[in-house]
């Protein structure tokens, strides 16, 4: 008890140092994100930052391909048994879309702001009773029926935000009824619809590896990490888009030959295929620069330019150089790629002039706004409380063995005394 322990002193000093260098560790990390804020990344950083969104956005690509190819496979049969039934199908499939697919897929997606930064703020309990507020598979809590204002004022935005883009392609389908020879028109649109479907499985994979990755940094207070991810996904979506060109443009004369051998609809296919192509260069970064708004928990400011761009600018134009221009279906095309470019335009600014840090205080706000309605558990408290409780329980009893031996050793102690009193060492002869 009353000798030291020989490593004291050695703990002493090692406890001093380990208080200095932590003391300096949070400095260092606020200058890294200060210079992470302000600079480019370097290309260690830019290689990680792909990985990490590659992880994401890889399994989703093999998802999306997939799912799309079961109305590929619907169109590829449709277009052997005849230019009607083609035409009937591009109409069915843009129903489709208008009723269900854009509006499920647009609600599905007003989920990831919350998730994202929620897993960054490491409040894994928002996570789920978010999961649980949609079609989950987990047996629901009362919780989830809390809380429904700020999943609803992001989810709406969004899915607003994905109609107002996929409707524009099935109001161009309608308009192709009024050009010369519908039936081929319209078939030619549904190619070209499928076209873009499948070229737009990667920037959408890649909208939401990035939105994921924006959320997680912004909810773990990161912003500089977020501003990477965000220029590292816009450059790799300039790269999807110059592939996607190339992708269009040497298939132009090919690509239609896989679904009908109808020469009117070769022909009006082969000709907007490359219009396609380079309404991708903008369509590619301008999807992306989505994901990284809606991680950013701003899916209204997406809704906006959509709606200026696809509805103020692309319709006016379409209409004007496709019909009063005279240039029938490649003039519709024309439209699109009036819209994607302002679309992308527009986007790149409002990426660009975003402050980080007030995202960052933004994701704050919009974590402990939402668990806020969620009731608060302490449940390590009562783990200590229950196991101080133990420990005194514990400690009673073996204070109470203590007492019960001392008394049994007493107790012999004086039976033995006792038995020397009355039993004789030696014995009497008498």
């Amino acid at each position: 008890m009353c000798n030291p322990k020989p490593s004291s002193p050695s703990s002493f000093v090692s406890n001093e140092k380990v208080h200095f260098v932590n003391s300096n560790k949070p400095i260092d990390v606020q200058v890294d994100e200060e210079e992470q804020l302000h600079k480019w990344p370097t290309p260690s950083e830019a290689f990680e930052e792909m990985k990490e969104i590659g992880k994401i956005a890889g399994p989703t690509a093999i998802t999306g391909l997939v799912l799309y190819s079961r109305s590929m496979i619907s169109m590829l049969f449709l277009g052997y048994l005849g230019e009607l039934e083609l035409a009937g199908g591009s109409l069915s499939i843009g129903f489709a879309n208008i009723t269900g697919y854009s509006v499920i897929s647009g609600l599905a997606m007003g989920m990831e702001p919350i998730c994202g930064q929620a897993y960054g703020a490491k409040q894994m309990k928002l996570l789920g009773i978010t999961l649980q507020r949609t079609d989950s598979w987990v047996a629901p809590s009362m919780d989830c029926v809390r809380g429904w204002s700020s999943l609803l004022a992001l989810a709406i935005p969004t899915c607003v935000s994905v109609c107002l883009e996929w409707w524009w392609y099935e109001f161009m389908i309608l308009l192709c009824g009024l050009l010369a020879n519908p039936k081929a028109t319209i078939a030619s649109m549904g190619i070209l619809i499928q076209t873009t479907s499948l070229v737009y499985v990667f920037p959408s994979s890649l909208s939401l590896g990035v939105s994921t990755r924006v959320g997680n940094e912004l909810g773990a207070n990161r912003p500089g990490r977020a501003r990477i991810s965000m220029i590292v996904s816009l450059f790799c979506a300039m790269a999807l888009g110059l592939g996607a060109m190339l992708f269009t443009t040497l298939m132009r004369h090919k690509w239609g030959g896989f679904f009908t051998k109808d020469v009117e609809i070769l022909k009006l296919t082969s000709i907007a295929l490359p219009i396609v192509g380079l309404c991708e260069l903008g369509n590619c970064p301008q999807t992306t620069g989505c994901g990284v708004l809606r991680g950013s928990a701003r899916p209204t400011i997406g809704a906006n330019i959509n709606l200026g761009s696809f509805y103020f600018v692309g319709m006016p134009v379409a209409i004007l150089v496709g019909f009063l221009l005279k240039k029938g279906f490649g003039g519709l095309w024309i439209g699109l790629l009036a819209a994607q470019a302002s679309c992308a335009i527009l986007m790149l600014y409002v990426l660009c002039k975003t402050d980080w840090k007030v995202q960052v205080e933004r994701s704050k706000q919009l974590t402990q706004s939402t668990s806020t309605s969620l009731p608060v558990t302490m449940p390590n408290l009562d783990k200590k409380k229950k196991k101080k409780k133990s420990n005194n329980n514990n400690n009673n009893s073996n204070n109470l063995q203590e007492i019960l031996c001392n008394k049994e050793e007493d107790d012999l102690m004086k039976s033995a005394a006792a038995s020397l009193d009355t039993v004789p060492l030696i014995p009497s002869t008498t």
